[in-house]
């Protein structure tokens, strides 16, 4: 049992994940190349282990197999000599099948091993093979493509070379025809050392792109050459010449044809062809604009003008008649075309006569102040309108509708006072019929014969309306008598006026009235196009603090709705909403409806008529015409007020005219329009009213910095101040006055301008004195002894000393006496004693003139 501890039993019992060992004894390396990726190789050492045999006095050892045959005899006597013969045996040589060797068997596991190992090593030896002959092959072929690189570096050298040359022989080519040149054009030689004032880039034929003259290796040149006759006329540029900074550019052919052909013309004074243009000119152009439709320059419009004696510059601006006169001058023809273009087709639109429809009237109630015009608007619509006026007094224009019958009827309520002469004119332009109220106990007014005026300027019919003849005092009948004084013929005094009594408290004839309007307008058959843009006219406007600008406008044809593109005077914007004479929303207006428009950039002028456009790029293209215009007149208009320095100067100094700066805020452009008017009347050689600033709108901090920059007085018209305006208005101590009632602020400012007038001076004569004898007296001086003729004398009086009646002396008494006391005053027929003062020059015969100053104030 002992052959299973055998050497070689312990030798096939290792198995192979054993780690192998380097260099020891007895065993064989070998190495195996390892390939990565990105050609990396690594190279790694196998070692193969000798199979060892048991040899005879080998210490046997156990050994897990099967069991190993042992030859013992039969006879059992002694077993020991068979088990020592048995490792005698020699150990067997290694082969690849199982050899049985005294009895044991060699395990078939060490053959697998060593024949794995044997491919391994086989395996490995191939890869090197193909991995040198890979290495061959990347090398070869790295040495093809550096060949092939070489063979295209001189491929192109080599045609570049031909290139240079053949660019070489075309430039001396060109070179001698234009020596040939030179020799035929001896001109063009001096005109080559001109100043050079075009470059063209010449192109071959062929070539896009521009080309310049090779450098030539045998020229040696500075960093920057000066130009020789040569390098002047070598023409066209090789790439490398181009692309090197070495050599400069040239000039071109074309260059030099058409400096020769300058020079021609220079020598034989031969003019280039004028081009004869038509100019389109507006009404104002400035210089610079007018040269460039002519494409003649600014510099000889202007010395054009130089030579007419006029100083201008290129960006002056001339009217449309000096620019055509100028136009004419260089040879052009002139079409002339005006801003207001723009406006064509915006208003006036004819239209058909089968799309008129029947439209309400719009009446206008005029008449004096304090007749009862609102009142009786008030007792037509069952509304309390005039409760609303400040002092009972109608300041704005109201616009209302009523129905009667089954009819409409627009009424548009108009002030009375003196100083809304404007506001009636407008509502007179804007209506169909006016009413006249005249007061059954006042008769016929200032203001009722201005409205009568202005109703036949406008060209409408007139129904008088004899008002509160519920009076005890009314005189109807005088009414109709001073108006024929008018030419207001009503028709009881056979005339073709309709005429009707009535009583806005008691409601007395309002149907009558109301009969009467209805009639006249069935006799005017108004009619008016629906289906059409919108036309009309702004009543009103004003500045809402809630609402924005807000515009109270009379449509007189088509329908206004919202989303409408709106241009009125110098404002435009998109109808935002409409609120009609009650305070609510409608979707559109048609024609003779008054109402309010939301949605406008600015507030419109009163009286400005409206349109509806297209687009916004025409409504802005209209107002800021507009407000250019509005620019250009207000300019003109201060143009002649101002001067120079020294001409304002003067002008102060001789006219002695005194200002009252004003900062004028109101509720509604039609009230600042009356302030204003009602202003400028004030005004006198001596003193009138400045309005710096006037406009629609609560007082804001900016009309404070207005009022202080300018030392103007703010003037709050239905308006007040916010808290910011207050505070700083109270921190630069400016005063605020607010008004309410029109009148109440004229006579204000009538006072304060009274004020600036410079006061009276007035002279009273007191009395008379003759020099009856001329006293020398030490220490005082010449005293005159005097008898009063005249009056009395005064001390402290003004005195003048009147000599062959000629005035010698004109001043004060120092002294007057009575006797040897001083006196306040000497009656007539005493005598005393009188002294000047700073003046003795006293002869006897004089006569002293006593009189006192009053300074009188004076009231506009």
């Amino acid at each position: 049992m002992s052959d299973t501890k055998s050497g070689d039993d312990k030798t096939l019992s290792v198995t192979p994940k054993k780690t192998l060992t380097l260099k020891r004894p007895g065993m064989e390396q070998g190495t195996v190349r390892q390939n990565f990726s990105h050609g990396r190789t690594k190279s790694v050492v196998v070692e193969t282990k000798k199979r060892k045999f048991s040899m005879p006095g080998d210490k046997p050892e156990p050994v897990a197999a099967a069991p190993v045959p042992v030859f013992t005899p039969k006879p059992p006597v002694v077993a020991a000599p068979v088990v020592q013969e048995a490792p005698k045996a020699p150990p067997p040589p290694p082969r690849p099948a199982p050899v049985e060797r005294g009895g044991m068997v060699l395990n078939e596991l060490s053959r697998s091993e060593m024949e794995a190992r044997r491919r391994a090593l086989e395996g490995s030896k191939v890869r090197e093979v193909e991995d040198r002959q890979r290495a061959a092959e990347d090398a070869k072929r790295r040495a093809e493509d550096e060949e092939r690189r070489r063979r295209e570096r001189e491929e192109s050298a080599r045609r570049q070379a031909e290139e240079e040359a053949r660019l070489q022989t075309e430039a001396e080519s060109r070179r001698r025809a234009e020596e040939e040149a030179r020799r035929r054009a001896p001109q063009a030689a001096e005109l080559a050392t001109a100043d050079e004032e075009e470059e063209v880039k010449p192109k071959r034929p062929g070539a896009g792109a521009p080309i310049r003259r090779p450098v030539t290796p045998e020229v040696a040149r500075p960093a920057k050459p000066t130009k020789s006759e040569e390098d002047r006329r070598r023409g066209k540029l090789t790439l490398n010449s181009a692309l090197s900074d070495e050599d400069a550019r040239a000039r071109s052919l074309s260059s030099m044809r058409r400096r020769q052909e300058k020079f021609k013309r220079a020598m034989h004074n031969e003019p280039r062809e004028k081009v004869m243009r038509e100019v389109i000119l507006p009404e104002t152009i400035t210089i610079q604009e007018l040269a460039q439709r002519m494409s003649e320059r600014a510099v000889d419009l202007v010395k054009y003008f130089m030579k007419q004696g006029q100083i201008l510059k290129p960006g002056d601006v001339i009217d449309a008649d000096t620019a055509e006169l100028v136009a004419t001058e260089f040879g052009h023809t002139v079409r002339r075309v005006a801003e207001s273009d723009i406006e064509e087709g915006l208003f006036n639109i004819a239209d058909n006569a089968e799309d008129l429809v029947s439209r309400p009237p719009v009446v206008t109630i005029m008449g004096h102040v304090d007749h009862g015009k609102t009142s009786l608007l008030d007792a037509i619509r069952n509304a309390n309108v005039v409760s609303g006026e400040a002092g009972g007094i109608t300041q704005h224009i109201g616009a209302y509708q009523v129905e009667k019958n089954g009819h409409k009827i627009t009424f548009i309520d108009t002030p009375g006072h003196a100083a809304f002469t404007a506001m009636r004119a407008r509502g007179a332009q804007a209506t169909d019929i006016a009413i006249l109220v005249v007061a059954a106990d006042d008769s016929v007014m200032p203001q009722t014969i201005e409205s009568i005026s202005h109703a036949k300027a406008a060209g409408v019919p007139i129904i008088v309306a004899i008002n509160k003849i519920d009076k005890h005092d009314a005189d109807p009948q005088k009414v109709r008598s001073e108006l024929l004084r008018h030419e207001v013929f009503v028709e009881s005094m056979g005339g073709e006026v309709l005429d009707v009594e009535v009583s806005a408290t008691k409601g007395t004839n309002l149907d009558k009235l109301l009969e009467a309007i209805l009639l006249q307008a069935e006799i005017l058959d108004l009619k008016a196009n629906p289906d059409r843009t919108a036309e009309g006219v702004v009543i009103e406007a004003q500045l809402d603090k809630g609402r924005g600008p807000v515009a109270t406008v009379l449509v007189q044809t088509g329908t206004l709705m919202p989303g409408d593109i709106l241009v009125a005077g110098n404002e435009w914007g998109r109808v935002r909403a409409l609120v009609n004479d009650r305070g609510g929303q409608i979707k559109e207006a048609p024609p003779a409806m008054p109402v309010e428009v939301l949605g406008l950039q600015g507030t419109p002028q009163a009286g400005d008529r409206f349109a509806v456009v297209n687009n916004e790029a025409r409504a802005r293209e209209i107002t800021e015409y507009r407000q250019r215009l509005a620019r250009e007149k207000a300019v003109a208009k201060h143009a002649g007020q101002r001067g120079s320095l020294e001409q304002m100067m003067s002008q102060l100094q001789t006219s002695g005219l005194k200002e009252f700066p004003l900062v004028i805020k109101g509720d509604v452009q039609g009230s600042i329009e009356a302030i204003n008017a009602a202003l400028d009347k004030l005004g006198t050689d001596e003193v009138r009213a400045r309005i710096v600033h006037a406009g629609a709108g609560a007082i804001t901090e900016s009309d404070v910095s207005l009022a202080e920059t300018s030392g103007a007085a703010i003037i709050g018209f239905n308006v007040r101040a916010n808290v910011q305006a207050r505070a700083a208005a109270a921190a630069a101590g400016i005063e605020i006055r607010y008004y309410s009632i029109i009148y109440n602020l004229v006579d204000d400012v009538k006072a304060a301008l009274s004020g600036l007038l410079s006061p009276e001076r007035r002279e009273t004569f007191i009395g008379n004195a003759e020099i009856l004898e001329i006293f020398d007296i030490t220490k005082v001086g010449k005293i005159a002894g005097c008898r009063v003729t005249e009056g009395k004398v005064e001390r402290g009086a003004g005195v003048r000393l009147i000599r062959d009646n000629v005035v010698i002396h004109e001043g004060t008494l120092k002294t007057l006496k009575r006797f040897k006391d001083e006196v306040s005053e000497v009656p007539g027929g005493q005598e005393c004693g009188m002294a000047f003062q700073n003046y003795e020059d006293m002869r006897v015969g004089d006569v002293i003139e006593c009189f006192r100053v009053e300074m009188v104030t004076r009231t506009l």
